[in-house]
């Protein structure tokens, strides 16, 4: 495309994003003016990460999800076509790890301004089994001191974000960090300084929408301590091992039947040792993802005459306008106090 000396971000338009094969997030703070060429264009991996860049964008973005509503992430395959595209973006926003055709295709786009969510937390190795038994023991002043020593990493500047990113720390580990609220605000505060780069202007706004973002995760993480503290158990059962930040944070425990790909089956010493927890731990539900099958978890649940119910990984929202973040991460935790006898 020969766009002569213009400005790259003015001839962008919705036509670039439908040959992309983005899916437009249709928020109410977009509009329906997805045309606006004076936006700033995001590219977003998948739910999670657009949510972000949606909540704290604001009416100054156009914010497109690579992963379209009801698909599998860990699943998705781009085209060529779609990963020369993606330089037309003003920031990408992404998660390292968990979608090896987004990693590739941002490495190929060289688009300058990027969030690259494991770079803004610290990120663990998770297996079937996690068990969370410190939780929320260390109280508000660990989470002060791991704010505050993040805080600190990313005052260096870009010199020092460029060098962060460049850590390999987050290629082995469980990259489920936004089921953990508090890990998922450490990310906001980190989109929302790249934000602030690519888009200077509205630096202030993305600095008041981040707070925003982030003081709402802050009372999410309350509820979810005081839905938990009365439960009569702290230990679920999951066919996807996606909740082990979660189980850390509340100290629970979580026993899963595959690991951290749903696709992967469990072996049939695996199905045993379920048994065993489920007996001893005192568990009656086998927690299924919604948008996977729930044979494995019936078979389980029927063998020991459990029950079963949803629990939502939040890798994607098949109905972005009906549900968003906060509202099935509150399903999450209604199902959690039931299954665990908190309610």
């Amino acid at each position: 495309m020969n766009i002569g000396h213009r400005p790259r971000r003015l001839i962008r338009t919705s036509a670039a994003l439908t040959a992309l094969g983005l899916t437009p997030l249709t928020l109410a703070a977009c509009g329906s003016d997805s045309g606006d060429s004076g936006k700033v264009k995001v590219a977003a991996s998948f739910y999670p990460m657009a949510y972000l860049a949606q909540q704290i964008g604001g009416e100054h973005v156009e914010v497109s999800n690579l992963t379209k509503p009801g698909t599998e992430p860990h699943d998705l395959e781009l085209s060529p076509k779609q990963t020369g595209q993606l330089s037309e973006m003003d920031l990408i926003v992404y998660l390292k790890g968990l979608q090896p055709a987004v990693d590739e295709a941002v490495e190929q786009s060289g688009v300058k301004n990027l969030a690259e969510a494991t770079s803004f937390t610290t990120l663990e190795d998770h297996g079937t089994d996690v068990h969370g038994e410190e939780g929320h023991e260390h109280g508000e002043e660990g989470h002060d001191e791991h704010e505050d020593h993040e805080h600190e990493d990313h005052e260096h500047g870009e010199e020092g974000h460029d060098e962060h990113e460049g850590h390999d720390h987050d290629a082995a580990g469980d990259p489920h960090i936004w089921l953990d609220p508090v890990r998922y605000a450490e990310v906001a505060k980190g989109v929302g300084k790249q934000l602030q780069k690519a888009d200077p202007d509205h630096k202030d706004d993305y600095k008041k929408n981040t707070a925003d973002l982030v003081s709402r995760l802050k009372t999410l993480d309350g509820d979810f301590e005081d839905g938990l503290r009365g439960r009569k158990s702290d230990t679920f059962i999951t066919t996807h091992a996606a909740f082990g930040y979660l189980a850390e944070r509340y100290g629970l425990r979580q026993a899963a039947v595959a690991g951290i790909n749903p696709e992967s089956e469990p072996s049939g010493a695996r199905m045993k040792e379920l048994h065993k927890i489920a007996e001893k731990e005192d568990v009656d539900t086998v927690f299924f993802e919604n948008n996977a099958s729930d044979k494995t978890a019936r078979t389980l649940a029927d063998d020991l005459r459990l029950k079963t119910s949803v629990l939502s990984p939040l890798e994607t929202i098949e109905n972005p306008k009906k549900h968003d973040y906060f509202s099935v991460m509150h399903q999450n935790l209604t199902a959690l106090e039931t299954a665990l006898g908190a309610q």
